[in-house]
């Protein structure tokens, strides 16, 4: 089962779609709702009128990952489908062939940051804060999205971001690298769809073909690593670890 009712794609001159990514209160991820995101994402990176994707989001956050109240009573079945689409969604996305660029507008946390680490192009307002927070919720990390993860970020911010597990802001993702421009929160959009027909202009078989060869061989990791049913995800730590955080 997936869920596309929460992605509104919006189509822009020149082959731009935006997917307006509207499960409020925080985009909380789900299995269906990431599954869904992997079916649209196959589908426009099959169609040859697309020429760029930019990811928005209306709420006050891009998304904050998983639903912890919710996801603290996963049974094993839950844990296993949970992994798979974390897998599944952000590798579409990481592996799509046409260009993707995010705006983000808030906080993009745990889950919720993978959307900005698989994009090619990343714009973020003042507001916006970015973590890796499993380490907080007692659990390690999907091989999908820590491959991913690997591949983007420098040592030392994946160190930061990923053994601490605190947040950092808009001016220090940018002087890490993690997003590639910060404006003011009504700027946001225009920019990330100005920087959508910059990169619609460029040859896109020539596009796709540089992007697999320089993410090609993380690609094929993931996708070596995932043929089989995912582990389950929780430990001992793990349920006590997301009370806490949820107080």
């Amino acid at each position: 089962m997936t869920d596309t009712q929460w992605i509104t794609q919006i189509k822009h001159d020149g082959g731009v779609i935006e997917l307006s990514l509207n499960a409020a209160p925080v985009n909380a991820l789900t299995p269906e709702k990431l599954m869904g995101y992997r079916d649209v994402l196959h589908q426009l990176g099959a169609d040859k009128d697309v020429k760029a994707i930019v990811l928005t989001s209306p709420l006050k956050v891009l998304s904050a990952g998983l639903n912890l109240k919710a996801a603290q009573d996963f049974d094993e079945a839950q844990q296993k489908a949970i992994v798979h689409g974390l897998n599944e969604g952000f590798l579409a996305q990481y592996s799509c062939p046409k260009p993707v660029i995010c705006a983000v507008n808030g906080a993009a946390i745990a889950g919720g940051l993978f959307f900005v680490l698989a994009a090619d192009h990343r714009v973020a307002d003042t507001r916006a804060q970015f973590g890796l927070a499993e380490v907080r919720v007692g659990v390690d990390f999907p091989v999908g999205p820590v491959e991913i993860a690997r591949a983007t970020l420098d040592t030392n911010t994946l160190r930061r971001l990923i053994l601490r597990g605190k947040p950092i802001g808009a001016e220090a993702a940018l002087a890490a690298g993690l997003v590639d421009d910060v404006v003011e929160p009504d700027a946001l959009h225009a920019c990330a769809l100005e920087a959508a027909q910059e990169f619609a202009q460029l040859p896109p078989k020539a596009f796709a073909s540089i992007k697999h060869q320089i993410r090609g061989d993380v690609i094929a990791q993931i996708k070596a690593a995932t043929t089989a049913e995912p582990d389950l995800w929780f430990t001992d730590e793990t349920r006590p670890a997301m009370q806490k955080m949820l107080g």
